[in-house]
């Protein structure tokens, strides 16, 4: 074997070796960082912003490896699942893409499958003043009151009671909990679509709410007797208490000439019994004794 020859086997076995450690030692590493961090597995991440109410194609997204231990719960790995839905939440760029966050219509989201079992679906109208500048959202907790008016002519009195507590909003308008909030309306050419996103619409005038049949019917009968003396309060999404209720409001609670604690509270449909008012009992008079008459003879002095 010439020196040529020699040259080329060593120079072979040496990048061989080399290899090999290299090998060995990316395998070592590897080791440790899956020791450390867990093993590798594909998520889909955003490619790009993705804005709230925006269809996803798949020019958005990207598979890449990421640490199992780092991958977050719900992520998908699949990018078809993700394509032709819509952006429930604004996904950052290289966020991971989560199920929670996205939304595709149909059946499921529609608002009679929202409703509790027992419970029914009541609208009601709604403004600015009685409606906390419609602010209120869906699935925010509210509390109802309701302003009674009582009595007739100059013996008209008005209260105001809490009729309802911890009360679920099921849909502001047609902006369903749950749902795909928003619409798509063609212009008035009827060539182009209109997207209307309605998460912020402050534009409704109703809000339905979930209700027990009693509740529904004493709500009903408050609307259709005067729909402007319903009032809506917003509550913190995580206040569930439920404290007991208080006497209703009138003028003499206000300027303080009656308890409020004392006053009863006014059912939304309750109707006070009638007072009867006896009249005052008459004395009884003794009858006045009659004078004895007095008999004369006549024939005495004869």
């Amino acid at each position: 074997m010439n020196n040529e020859s020699r040259s080329l086997v060593i120079s072979l076995v040496a990048g061989i070796l080399a290899a090999f450690l290299l090998y060995s030692y990316s395998q070592e590493k590897k080791a440790e960082y899956d020791k450390t961090y867990g093993t590798m597995k594909n998520v889909v991440v955003a490619k790009v912003d993705i804005e709230q109410m925006r269809t996803i194609d798949g020019t958005m997204l990207e598979v890449v490896q990421r640490p199992a231990d780092f991958i977050e719960p719900g992520a998908i790995q699949d990018p078809e699942i993700a394509v032709g839905q819509v952006a429930g939440k604004p996904i950052k760029k290289n966020e991971q893409v989560l199920d929670s966050k996205l939304l595709l219509p149909g059946p499921d989201t529609g608002i009679s499958l929202q409703v509790a079992p027992s419970k029914r679906a009541v609208t009601l109208p709604v403004d600015e003043i009685r409606g906390v500048a419609r602010l209120i959202r869906p699935g925010d907790r509210i509390d109802i009151y309701a302003a009674i008016d009582s009595g007739k002519g100059m013996q008209t009195k008005r209260e105001v009671s809490m009729i309802m507590q911890d009360v679920v909003v099921l849909a502001t308008g047609i902006n369903v909990v749950n749902n795909l909030p928003r619409t798509i309306e063609s212009d008035s050419n009827g060539k182009n679509m209109v997207l209307t996103n309605l998460s912020g619409d402050t534009k409704y005038n109703s809000i339905t709410i979930e209700a027990t049949p009693k509740e529904a019917q004493d709500l009903i009968y408050i609307v259709s007797s005067s729909p402007s003396n319903i009032f809506f309060t917003l509550r913190n999404p995580n206040d569930r208490t439920v404290p007991p209720r208080i006497g209703s409001s009138s003028s003499d609670t206000i300027m303080g000439r009656v308890s409020v604690e004392s006053t009863p509270a006014v059912g939304p449909a309750s109707v006070a019994p009638p007072t009867v008012i006896m009249p005052p009992a008459q004395p009884v008079m003794a009858p006045r004794p009659q004078p004895t008459p007095v008999k004369h003879d006549k024939f005495k002095n004869l």
